[in-house]
């Protein structure tokens, strides 16, 4: 159920930027595997985790199956992948983030991946959400009841006293799927002591922050100063976890800004791995994706190198300006002010999504009008494959001069790569 009451005051608007990570570190796994490397090819397998959830979702969107070319099983079809942080409070956990019960998803993303490969966006799900939890299937058996609560809750729920992951991820997928309308085809779920071994395998990510940020000693020891400096793994998975205490937004205690504060972590991230030769690189290349499988849980066909480098091969002529961030619209909870309930403007990103119809900034522009066309001729926008006539969105920069584009009719006008606060220009 969506609303559109007053925004609540910790709600910030977020520019889209670009994410290139996983493309990237799988096309350093496709060159590994190419090579024909059995050993590795055996070690990158054995770093993944397999998440079965086959038997355990419930909500279904739509019957149809995915058909793919033999060799490729993602060939020609859309994805959706729904990528989920966990907190669960291991040994290992809980010395970075304190003694916890339970077992929450941290950060939850839905990431969709056109069907022809030309663009993607990543949709951030706000972890305060209040939502209707459709029922789950039990690790102990028998089901949950719906409830209305927050929106990570459906991890825990279906994780159980018993804390299984699958059961977890399956909860999680079964309630983007009742609230959404979207098919999840595919799911990660990222432990957050993997992230250390992620950016440490980079040599750390170079962050220019515009403010020291200091968290809150009741949380954690996270102290970073204002300006140019190197985050390593343990840094960074602070950074990354940080709500409470001054500096970006920390002030807030919000979810919302933490994705604020992740996402130019993530910018920060890509501009690393861009400035580096991995290609030319092989041990630090194998280093870089050792950590990344290592760092992972993930459903059966995800979690084989082979078909991850597949799927990398398909996303190399994707234009890096077409991958966008995009987060769920929100507004104040009526019932509690420190959570959020999702805006009827959430509804159209499904919609989008469910269709695999890119985002409005990734929208076709409309051509030109011929001279021939002047009077009232045919052909005033550009057919799409569904017939209607695509017309670029206000704003978008659609028929820029000869630095703004190509001006090709029918083709798409990229969002600007805007820096993020904390990325550094250079």
């Amino acid at each position: 159920m969506t609303q559109d009451p007053a925004g609540p005051r910790h709600a910030r608007t977020l520019r889209p930027t670009v994410a290139r990570v996983p493309a990237l570190v799988l096309t350093g796994v496709l060159t590994l595997l190419a090579s024909g490397a059995a050993a590795v090819y055996l070690d990158l397998r054995g770093q993944i985790d397999v998440s079965d959830v086959s038997g355990l979702v419930l909500a279904t969107p739509r019957a149809d199956a995915t058909t793919a070319a033999p060799g490729d099983p993602f060939a020609g079809d859309a994805m959706n992948v729904l990528v989920m942080g966990t907190d669960l409070r291991d040994a290992e956990n809980a010395a970075l983030a304190g003694e916890a019960e339970g077992m929450r998803s941290d950060t939850t993303m839905l990431v969709h991946v056109a069907g022809d490969r030309t663009w993607a966006e990543v949709v951030s799900i706000p972890r305060d959400s209040l939502v209707e939890l459709p029922e789950c299937v039990l690790p102990g058996g028998g089901r949950s009841k719906p409830r209305t609560t927050m929106f990570n809750e459906a991890f825990s729920i279906g994780a159980g006293p018993e804390q299984d992951v699958d059961h977890a991820a399956a909860c999680t997928i079964n309630a983007v799927q009742a609230l959404t309308g979207v098919t999840v085809t595919h799911h990660v779920v990222v432990r957050m002591t993997g992230v250390i071994d992620v950016v440490d395998a980079l040599g750390g990510v170079r962050m220019c922050l515009p403010e020291p940020v200091d968290e809150s000693p009741r949380y954690g020891d996270l102290h970073l100063p204002a300006g140019e400096q190197r985050l390593d793994g343990r840094q960074a998975i602070g950074f990354l976890r940080a709500r409470h205490g001054t500096g970006m937004g920390l002030e807030l205690g919000s979810d919302l800004t933490r994705i604020a504060r992740q996402q130019a972590f993530v910018q920060s991230a890509v501009r690393e791995l861009l400035g580096k030769d991995l290609l030319g690189d092989v041990d630090e290349l194998y280093a870089v994706a050792r950590a990344v499988l290592g760092s992972l849980s993930a459903d059966p066909q995800l979690a084989d190198p082979v078909r991850l480098a597949a799927f990398a091969s398909s996303l190399r002529g994707m234009d890096r300006s077409r991958i966008v961030f995009t987060e769920v619209p929100v507004a104040a909870a009526p019932t509690d002010p420190n959570r959020v309930v999702w805006t009827s403007a959430a509804d159209e990103i499904w919609q989008r999504l469910a269709s695999d119809a890119p985002p409005p900034q990734l929208a076709p522009a409309a051509p030109a009008a011929s001279p021939d066309a002047a009077g009232g001729g045919a052909g005033g926008g550009a057919e799409t494959p569904g017939g209607s006539a695509a017309t670029a969105p206000p704003g978008d920069g659609a028929g820029a001069g000869a630095d703004g584009g190509s001006g090709q009719p029918g083709t798409a006008v990229p969002p600007a790569d805007a820096l993020l606060p904390g990325v550094c220009a250079t």
